[in-house]
C-alpha cells in the first residue's frame, strides 16, 4: 500500500513527525513500512510558466517557438511536444534546473533558434510514463496556478511515498483512511473525518432500476446508486496527483473517482454505462459452466459455477469483486452510471482471481476483508465526487439487498489478561487510554472491560487480539524483559529424532550430501518411482502456485533426478545426495493422505576419482546396494533383509531390486533406465528409496557383545553350478536355512561364466566358515552339516558341485 504523506495529512496533524520519524512509528507498531520514496528527490529549478505565445519554428515543421512567463521574466524556449499552445500553464526547467535522471537544463539552440529552459512532461520529471495521465506531451495545469511559484507543490513532487507492507492481519490499512485510524492511534492525536454530502434528486432510482441476488450466501450485501447528466473528462489535477502517487494512471473522471474512493475508504466501486446495460435489473448469480465474459482488458474469460457474475438479467457485464466487463466499459460517450458497491465473499474472490490469473486492486482488497459498514459511505462518497467534478445529477436513494450494516463486536475479558500476556504493569486507565486511541469503546465493571470494537477492524475478534493491540500501540520497546513463569524442563531429543540423526550422519560419512527438495511437484511426476504403486492418484493442491508445485509427492526419487541435472548443467558430474523426507501416499476414500518417512539417494559419476594410484572407479549397482547394507548393519536388521530382482518403470530391467524386510517391500535400488538417462541428460545414475519410518521407530538396536573365541574355526569353500537364471540371493538363503547354528558366515567370492560350464550355466564360488564357541568342532561334524547344504542347493535349486 502506497501511502501519500501530504495526502494522510488531510486526516492527521502530522507536524512535527517526518517522514522517515513516522515510518519507524508505524513500523514499530506492527505494520512495516518498506521504503520511502521521495517523487521530487534531485529536482530543481522548476516553476510554474505561463505560454504567452506558440509560433511554429520557421526550420521545423514539429518544433514551436514559445515565449514563456515566469513570473520575474519572459524567456524563450523551443518545445517539440504536440500539445503545446499559447495560454497553457506548464512546468518549466529553468536554465540550470535539474530534471529526472540528474540531467541539467542548459541554454542552447535549436536549428539556430535560442531555447532558454525546457516545458516539461510529468515523465521528464521522474513519474512513471505508465502513470502519466499525459503520454504524448507536456504537462498542463488544469486550473488557476501562481506563475512563477516552484512548482514541485502543485505536482505532488514534494511529497513522500511510504510504502507499507500489508499484510492479512493489517488489511484494514489498505486504505488511506484506516491508515489515518491507524496514525492517529499511534501519534495519539484526533483523526479528522468529513461525512459525505450528496445531493439527490427527488425522484427514487429504485423506479428505474432493480437488484436481486440469486447467491446471496456469498452476496452479503449489492448495493447501486444510479446517476445522470455525466460529463465524461479528465478528473481534477489534485485527483490526478493522488492517484499517481498510490500508483494508479488516471483515466478520466468517471474512473479516476472510483478508483480514488476506493484507496481512500478500501471499498471497491464499480461504474456501469447504463445505457449500454442491456436492461434494467442488475441480477447477481453464479455463473454457468464454461460461461464466458470478455473483461476490461480485452480478454475473454471462461467462468466456471464457482464463479460470481453481475448481470443485466441475461448475460454477463462484470466478473464479481474482480473485473468489469467490456460491454458496459464507461467511455468518452458516456452519460448515465450505475454505480455499484458491494460485499463479495473473500473466498470466493480469491479463488476466482486466483483461477482467471487475474489480480487487480479491487480483488486484493474483497480478499483480505471489507468494513461493511463503510460501503454505503463509499457509494455516497463517489456521488458526491461525481456530483462535483462529472456534473452527475444523482437519483434518490441506493438501491440495494441485503444489510447495509451490521453491529460492532463486544469482546469481554478481564483487564489484568493484558498485564499477564504481555509481562507488563499497565493500570486500567492506561490500557483503556490506548484502546480509545484506536477509537474502540470501553466499558469497565470492577476487573472486566467490555470493549466494542468498531467494524472496521476486522481483524480484532478475541481477547487476544485485544493483548496485542495495546502491546503494539504502547510499543514492544517499552515493556520490560520477563521470563516465563512456570517450571522448567530439560529439552532432550526423542528415541526416534536421536536414531533419525544417527542415520544421517551415517549417510555423511559414507560420503552422500544431505539435500532438502520441496514436497510439491508436477502432477505428472508425483506418482513415478513409488515403493508401492497403489494405482491412486497423487492428492493435488486445489489452488497451486505454479503447476511445477501441483501435487504432493509420492516419492523423493524424481526430485533428486533433478537436483543431479541441476549440477550436471554447472559442470558437476560426480554426485551423491540423500534425502530423509515426508511422502504423501493417498489413502482410498479418504481426503488427507497418509504421510510416512522415506530416505532416498542417488549417485551419479565415479565414486573415487582419477589420481597416481589409477583410473577412477564408475559407481555401480554394489555402490548403492553396499550403502543400504550399512545402513541395515546400523540398524541391526540385516538378518531380516532380503533382495530381489525386479522391473520398475523408468528402472533398468536388469540391474533393479526390490528391498524386503520380513518379506515385505520396503523399497528399492538399482540404475536408471538408460532411456530416463538420455532424456534427463544424465550419466549413469543409480538410486534407491526406502520406507525407513518403522525401523527408526524401532528405536536404536542393542549392542550384542561376544568373548574372543576360545575354539578354531573351520572354513570349506563350495563352489557350486547353476542355471544362469538363479540368483546368488537364492543360493545364499538356502545355505544359511541348511547351516545349522554351526555356519557363522557365508560369503561369495566367485562367480565365473565361460569354458568348462555350460553357455546357460554358471559357477558361484560361497566360503563357509564353521564355528562352536563352547568346543573344537570335528571333521565329522563340519562334513555332515556340509553335505546337508550341498544336497539342500541340489534339491532347490539344482546345483551341482563343479569338478
Amino acid at each position: 500500500m502506497l501511502v501519500s504523506y501530504k495526502w494522510l495529512q488531510d486526516y492527521v496533524d502530522l507536524q512535527g513527525f517526518s517522514p522517515e520519524e513516522l515510518a519507524e512509528r508505524i513500523t514499530n507498531a506492527g505494520i512495516e513500512v518498506e521504503h520511502i520514496s521521495y517523487p521530487g528527490k534531485g529536482l530543481k529549478g522548476i516553476v510554474i510558466g505561463k505560454v504567452l505565445t506558440c509560433e511554429p519554428h520557421p526550420d521545423s515543421d514539429h518544433l514551436h517557438v514559445c515565449q514563456v512567463d515566469l513570473g520575474s521574466e519572459t524567456v524563450q524556449i523551443v518545445c517539440g511536444a504536440p500539445n503545446v499552445a499559447a495560454g497553457q500553464k506548464v512546468p518549466v526547467a529553468t536554465n540550470g534546473a535539474r530534471i529526472a535522471g540528474n540531467v541539467k537544463i542548459r541554454r542552447s539552440k535549436f536549428r539556430g533558434v535560442e531555447s532558454n529552459g525546457m516545458l516539461c512532461a510529468l515523465s521528464e520529471l521522474g513519474v512513471d510514463k505508465s502513470l502519466a495521465p499525459y503520454e504524448d506531451g507536456i504537462y498542463v495545469f488544469d486550473d488557476e496556478v501562481p506563475v512563477g511559484e516552484d512548482a514541485l507543490p502543485y505536482l505532488n513532487l514534494d511529497d513522500a511515498i511510504l510504502d507499507l507492507d500489508i499484510l492479512v492481519s493489517s488489511a484494514h490499512c489498505m486504505n488511506m483512511i484506516g491508515v489515518a485510524y491507524e496514525v492517529s492511534a499511534i501519534l495519539d492525536r484526533p483523526i479528522q473525518l468529513k461525512t459525505p454530502v450528496v445531493n439527490e434528486l427527488d425522484q427514487a432510482a429504485d423506479e428505474k432500476v432493480s437488484i436481486s441476488v440469486e447467491a446471496s450466501d456469498k452476496v452479503p450485501y449489492y448495493g447501486a446508486r444510479l446517476m445522470t447528466g455525466i460529463e465524461v473528462a479528465p478528473s481534477p489535477r489534485w485527483i490526478q496527483l493522488r492517484l499517481i502517487a498510490a500508483g494508479v494512471r488516471p483515466i478520466s473522471n468517471v474512473v479516476d473517482i472510483s478508483n480514488y474512493v476506493m484507496l481512500e475508504y478500501g471499498q471497491p466501486l464499480h461504474t456501469f454505462d447504463y445505457d449500454t446495460f442491456g436492461s434494467d435489473h442488475v441480477l447477481v448469480r453464479y455463473a454457468g459452466e464454461n460461461e464466458e465474459i470478455t473483461t476490461l482488458d480485452g480478454q475473454k474469460r471462461t467462468l466456471t459455477p464457482e464463479d460470481l457474475l453481475i448481470t443485466n438479467g441475461k448475460k454477463g457485464v462484470a466478473v464479481a469483486g474482480v473485473m468489469g466487463g467490456e460491454n458496459t466499459e464507461v467511455s468518452d460517450a458516456t452519460k448515465t452510471v450505475l454505480l455499484e458497491a458491494a460485499i463479495f465473499d473473500s473466498l470466493t474472490v480469491r479463488k476466482t482471481a486466483s483461477r482467471l490469473q487475474l489480480r487487480s486492486e479491487a480483488s486484493s482488497r474483497y480478499e483480505k476483508g471489507l468494513d461493511r459498514n463503510r460501503v454505503a459511505l463509499a457509494a455516497d462518497r463517489a456521488a458526491e465526487l461525481l456530483s462535483l467534478y462529472a456534473h452527475a445529477t444523482v437519483l434518490k436513494g441506493i438501491v440495494e439487498s441485503g444489510d447495509r450494516t451490521v453491529p460492532d463486536q463486544i469482546i469481554t475479558m478481564p483487564w489484568q489478561k493484558i498485564n499477564k500476556v504481555l509481562g507488563s504493569d499497565l493500570t486500567c486507565e492506561q490500557i483503556t487510554g490506548i484502546l480509545k486511541r484506536l477509537n474502540f469503546a470501553v466499558d469497565v465493571e470492577n476487573d472486566v472491560m467490555h470493549v466494542t470494537v468498531p467494524t472496521r477492524r476486522f481483524d480484532v475478534t478475541i481477547p487476544e487480539d485485544l493483548v496485542e493491540e495495546v502491546g503494539r500501540v504502547y510499543g514492544y520497546n517499552h515493556i520490560p524483559a520477563t521470563l516465563p513463569e512456570g517450571t522448567s524442563s530439560h529439552a532432550a531429543l526423542t528415541p526416534y529424532q536421536k536414531i533419525r540423526r544417527r542415520t544421517e550422519v551415517l549417510m555423511e560419512s559414507i560420503g552422500l550430501s544431505q539435500v532438502y527438495t520441496y514436497s510439491l511437484t508436477e502432477k505428472e511426476s508425483a506418482s513415478s518411482y513409488v515403493v508401492h504403486d497403489k494405482g491412486l492418484e497423487p492428492t493435488q493442491v486445489i489452488w497451486p502456485m505454479s503447476e511445477e508445485h501441483a501435487a504432493l509427492r509420492q516419492s523423493i526419487v524424481p526430485q533428486l533426478i533433478n537436483v543431479v541435472q541441476y549440477h550436471l548443467n554447472r559442470q558437476m558430474p560426480d554426485v551423491k545426495f540423500y534425502e530423509i523426507g515426508k511422502v504423501f501416499l493417498p489413502v482410498d476414500g479418504e481426503a488427507r493422505p497418509a504421510e510416512e518417512e522415506h530416505l532416498a539417494g542417488v549417485i551419479s559419476g565415479h565414486r573415487k576419482e582419477r589420481n597416481w594410484e589409477g583410473e577412477p572407479l564408475a559407481v555401480d549397482f554394489f555402490s548403492v546396494k553396499g550403502i543400504l547394507e550399512t545402513l541395515f548393519d546400523t540398524l541391526a536388521v540385516s538378518d531380516r533383509i532380503d533382495y530381489r530382482a525386479s522391473r520398475r518403470t523408468g528402472m533398468h530391467p536388469g540391474q533393479t531390486a526390490d528391498v524386503l524386510l520380513d518379506g515385505e517391500v520396503i523399497g528399492y535400488l538399482g540404475a536408471l533406465h538408460p532411456k530416463v538417462q538420455k532424456d534427463s541428460g544424465l550419466n549413469e545414475s543409480f538410486v534407491f528409496e526406502v520406507a525407513i519410518e518403522s525401523l527408526l521407530r524401532n528405536g536404536e538396536a542393542a549392542i550384542d557383545y561376544h568373548v574372543l573365541p576360545r575354539f578354531p574355526s573351520t572354513t570349506r569353500d563350495i563352489a557350486l553350478v547353476v542355471k544362469r537364471t538363479v540368483a546368488a540371493a537364492d543360493l545364499y538363503r538356502v545355505i544359511r536355512e541348511n547351516g545349522s547354528q554351526l555356519l557363522k558366515s557365508v560369503n561369495l567370492f566367485d562367480v565365473y561364466e565361460g569354458s568348462h560350464v555350460a553357455d546357460d550355466e554358471k559357477s558361484m564360488a560361497f566360503s563357509l566358515v564353521y564355528f562352536d564357541p563352547e568346543r573344537t568342532l570335528t571333521d565329522d561334524e563340519v562334513n555332515a552339516v556340509h553335505e546337508k547344504i550341498v544336497n539342500a542347493c541340489a534339491e532347490q535349486l539344482g546345483a551341482e558341485l563343479r569338478g
